[in-house]
């Protein structure tokens, strides 16, 4: 079996003279729809760290990613209130 996974999750077996791709399953979508979602995802990082599940370099760069879509979100729900707080006023 030829493990190749970094180029998008493939592994190839040989059954006889033929090679067959196996597609590894697609990991399930992770919720980030709000800021608590992104909180509680940041808690499972966390919790993975701890507990030795991933290591601790990965989980810092988790970590930082989450924290970046964090403020991205925080951003676009601060400019979503202030346009509506600025339709407001012109009325």
């Amino acid at each position: 079996m030829n493990d190749n996974l970094e180029g998008g999750g493939k592994q190839s077996l040989e059954i006889g003279d033929q090679q067959v791709t196996l597609l590894q399953p697609t990991p399930p979508k992770i919720d980030l729809r709000d800021a608590a979602a992104i909180r509680r995802e940041l808690g499972a990082v966390y919790r993975d760290m701890r507990s030795g599940r991933i290591d601790t370099a990965d989980g810092t760069k988790l970590a930082y990613v989450l924290d970046a879509i964090r403020k991205a979100y925080e951003a676009e729900v601060l400019e979503s209130r202030l346009e509506i707080m600025e339709r407001m006023i012109r009325k």
